[in-house]
């Protein structure tokens, strides 16, 4: 009875063991074939008219496509893969990885031009805040947004205390009551 109790347990050890196993070995499946073709993507050549990852793909061909958009210029179709990325309204790692490369992809932009550069610099800085928000301890993150600022720094007067008018100095009108009317 004791060796019966004993080979019962050992048996179920040994199914739970091989079940682990064989989930571990399908996961790894699975990467491998993500990352071969993400070396597809990032290998094969893509021109300006290219499109973006279709929304069936997996999140991270999806983002592997939008990088290799942005890397062969069509920023248009990159952008679009980028937003169906943070669209989703995950914040999964992916979408903060989509967030920094759309970030990038505008300070580049704007570094590359030479008039018209401030709306893309504010763009970029736009997603870099996002992704800080969502995921403050991103370093890149913040070393690229304070890039940013030293290309474009913000201005100070629309954010200056003597432009606003203090607490005490504003004056409330409410239609129907008189200056004197409330204590």
């Amino acid at each position: 009875m004791k060796r019966r109790t004993v080979h019962l347990v050992f048996g179920v050890l040994s199914l739970c063991c091989i079940g682990v196993a064989l989930e571990r070995g399908l996961r790894l499946r699975h990467t491998t074939g993500l990352n071969a073709e993400i070396a597809r993507i990032a290998a094969a050549p893509v021109g300006k008219d290219a499109a973006a990852a279709p929304l069936s793909a997996p999140r991270e061909l999806q983002l592997a496509q939008a990088v290799a958009l942005s890397k062969a210029g069509a920023h248009d179709a990159a952008l679009k893969g980028y937003a169906s990325l943070i669209q989703a309204g995950e914040r999964d790692p992916v979408a903060q990885q989509a967030l920094f490369n759309l970030g990038n992809m505008y300070l580049r932009q704007g570094m590359a031009q030479d008039a018209g550069a401030l709306p893309l610099f504010e763009l970029g800085k736009q997603r870099l805040r996002d992704l800080l928000r969502a995921a403050p301890q991103d370093w890149d993150a913040r070393y690229n947004l304070e890039r940013a600022l030293r290309l474009a720094p913000e201005d100070q007067e629309a954010f200056s205390a003597e432009q606003q008018p203090a607490h005490e100095q504003r004056r409330v009108r409410v239609p129907g009551f008189v200056a004197g009317d409330l204590p």
